[in-house]
């Protein structure tokens, strides 16, 4: 079994008021590496050592989220807890862990709550407790099923923990702020706060803290949330200081080749990135170089094709093989090529295209996504490591960057106006490199 680190007095305090029979709802939000997960956990499997239900639950936005944040835990989840007397199985069909606890056996089901329709996965049953990992990113509906679910539980339990969103989002003006409303009209309501940063997890060195901060510009709004914790706004300029200035940010073609036109270092990898136009938008292609396997990244080449009420295959198909064509031979190779997954039909078109033109085409594929508010919050991470520079060629690229903005309506996200066709070649650029996310070091 592996053993937390230490407590921070934060922490302990949290910890122990979670044992108090009139605490029932538990809230642990904050920075990011605040060790909220790790807590609420523990507090979670060493409540259900003596709980007198037999059946539980462990909820994130998906399966796999509840599995990663709360059983895995970074090895200090509910399976290290439990090592020896737990086994993962299947409970009427839903996912479970069977855990042996000094009361007897429990059933602890494994849920996804993040569409709209997942209440109905945890209907049937009443649960002891309830822990949602990221419960701010989770559906209405299923946060309320949850607190139905728990209502005739012996010792009701719900644990919640999320990261920092704007001060007006649903979860803290349809959940969090009624109960945190009722604790102040009545101490013995039950709502336990807690608010956790990075200082508060003890197994982080000083030196492995600054070393984080200095992937954070301090004036944006992930610094203000993973760092601070706070509920801050996203709103204006997204790359505020690319914008203002971009030049270190910049390179060169002398950077990376000799007088000869010979590149002096050859790329981990070259990967291409499509975005497809019509409906008044451009059609983009965009060419990133990778050097040290995922860690340093050069946006390199651009090219578009302008704008158009439908989208013209033929023409599209044509320009994509001249500047493949031009990358292979500028680069020696393109390792990967990423349009935009939703349009199948044009990457058959490219695949057929590359085919005719003798050039490799069983490495274009439909690009994988993520969400799209953690976009934005990796290529500044890259930029304040110094990790992305772009090509002062790329002249429609840096204009794209520096003039992306936050989306009014959904603050976590960049604005869809296309102003420009800014949104154009961001997509493109992205395409480059998200299928690759999760091998992207943040701490490097």
């Amino acid at each position: 079994m592996n053993f937390p680190a230490p407590l921070s007095k934060r922490q302990q305090k949290y910890f122990f008021r979670c044992f108090s029979p009139s605490n029932w709802f538990h809230v642990a939000e904050g920075g990011k590496r605040g060790g909220k997960n790790v807590l609420q956990t523990l507090a979670f499997c060493s409540l259900l050592e003596t709980h007198k239900n037999k059946i539980h639950l462990i909820a994130g936005v998906s399966v796999a989220t509840a599995k990663l944040n709360i059983l895995d835990c970074d090895g200090y989840g509910l399976l290290n807890y439990f090592e020896g007397r737990c086994r993962e199985g299947k409970y009427k069909d839903r996912d479970c862990v069977y855990v042996k606890t000094k009361t007897g056996e429990k059933i602890v089901l494994v849920s996804g709550g993040g569409k709209d329709g997942d209440e109905k996965l945890i209907k049937g049953n009443t649960y002891g407790m309830a822990y949602v990992t990221e419960a701010n990113e989770c559906h209405k509906k299923f946060l309320q099923e949850v607190f139905d679910r728990t209502l005739s539980s012996s010792d009701r339990k719900v644990f919640h923990d999320l990261n920092p969103k704007e001060e007006e989002h649903w979860y803290y003006t349809d959940v969090l702020s009624f109960h945190q409303a009722q604790q102040e009209k009545d101490d013995s309501y039950g709502c336990n706060y807690g608010h956790f940063t990075l200082v508060d997890n003890m197994s982080l060195s000083g030196d492995k803290i600054r070393k984080i901060l200095t992937t954070y510009e301090k004036d944006s709004v992930w610094y203000k949330r993973d760092i601070k914790g706070l509920r801050a706004v996203a709103e204006g300029i997204i790359f505020r200081r690319f914008a203002e200035n971009s030049e270190p940010y910049l390179y060169e073609d002398s950077e990376l080749f000799d007088e000869k036109g010979n590149l002096k270092k050859a790329p981990s990898k070259v990967v291409m990135g499509v975005d497809f136009g019509g409906n008044g938008s451009m059609t983009t292609f965009v060419c990133t170089l990778y050097f040290g396997g995922y860690h340093d990244f050069y946006a390199a080449e651009e090219k578009g094709i302008p704008l158009s009420k439908d989208i013209d295959a033929d023409k599209i198909c044509e320009k994509f093989i001249e500047f493949y064509s031009m990358c292979i031979k500028k680069y020696v190779c393109v390792d990967w090529v990423f349009p935009d997954s939703a349009s199948t039909t044009m990457i058959n078109s490219l695949i057929s295209a590359a085919r005719k033109a003798g050039l490799p085409s069983n490495n274009i594929t439909g690009c994988k996504k993520n969400e799209i508010s953690e976009r934005p919050r990796l290529v500044d991470m890259l930029f304040n490591m110094g990790r992305l520079k772009i090509n002062k060629r790329c002249t429609n690229l840096r204009k794209a960057i520096g003039r992306l903005k936050w989306d009014e309506k959904q603050p976590d996200q960049p604005e869809d106006k296309n102003i420009g066709n800014c949104n154009d070649w961001w997509d493109a650029f992205c395409y480059t490199w998200l299928t690759f996310v999760d091998y992207i070091s943040l701490d490097r």
